[in-house]
């Protein structure tokens, strides 16, 4: 098989399940650069078994880890996959043909639809799908923006692309309910960097809008119980960023004075 010049750079924490399929999904590549941020299990073991050059550094934030995994690649060329990302063989057989035909020499960037799969069954609505990622970059002409929380590579001459990555993003509900825990406390820490106060408006309100957003608006009752699960999974996620935003403004506050009556 013809390699192509692009690295294929991948961010891991403990992905042994994971890492094997991501890095065979895209065997065209001349260069894996697997950045892992101190894994307990057998990841780095298989990715270097799989061809990956492998770091261990620790851990700075999803948008400034898979910068520096970018930096540590020698391609221009970066397919950025999360280790639960592998791409489809359409998507996979589109990317090769890029090169083929010489099609990619003017683009900054291209644009892949992604869906996931969660609870025995792929998700295509709910605004799961299709959830459009910036994933193959020239990294001279692009880059990783944003806050803690859905970082993306922007830049120039974003094109598209017609085939899907494919995403496991959840082991189980109780990944899901770690991960709404995780982003909702990264995602409060961006509203106080942006400077928002809270609300308690904005605490009722919001994750009512977001589960009718999620379930009725993008039709995630057409996923059956999944959507059902993950539009009441939005919703907490979205009451839990504004309560820790609640949190973070008291802890900033200096405490009351012990001597005032009650």
């Amino acid at each position: 098989m013809q390699k192509l010049p692009i690295s294929l750079v991948i961010i891991t924490l403990n992905e042994e399940k994971n890492i094997e399929r991501c890095i065979q999904s895209a065997p065209w590549v001349s260069e894996v650069v697997v950045l892992d941020s101190g894994s307990q299990d057998r990841t780095v073991e298989l990715a270097q078994k799989a061809g990956a050059k492998t770091f261990v550094e620790a851990w700075r934030g999803y948008r400034d880890q898979k910068a520096r995994a970018a930096d540590l690649a020698s391609n221009p060329w970066i397919l950025s996959l999360d280790a639960d990302e592998a791409l489809s063989e359409e998507l996979s057989q589109e990317i090769q043909d890029l090169w083929k035909n010489q099609l990619y020499e003017t683009a900054g960037g291209y644009e892949s639809p992604r869906v996931s799969f969660y609870l025995g069954r792929w998700i295509w609505h709910g605004g799961w799908y299709p959830d459009k990622q910036v994933r193959l970059f020239d990294r001279r002409k692009c880059f990783w923006s944003k806050g803690h929380v859905h970082e993306r590579v922007e830049g120039k001459d974003i094109r598209k692309l017609n085939h899907p990555i494919r995403h496991w993003p959840f082991e189980d509900l109780n990944a899901q309910i770690q991960t709404n825990n995780e982003y909702s406390s990264l995602a409060a820490q961006d509203l106080v960097k942006q400077g928002k106060e809270f609300s308690y408006l904005y605490l009722l309100l919001k994750p009512f809008s977001k589960f009718v957003e999620t379930y009725i608006w993008k039709r995630g009752f057409q996923d059956g119980f999944p959507g059902f699960v993950i539009s009441i999974g939005a919703a907490y996620s979205m009451f839990l960023k504004w309560a820790k935003l609640k949190e973070l403004s008291q802890k900033a506050l200096p405490p009351p004075d012990s001597s005032s009556s009650p």
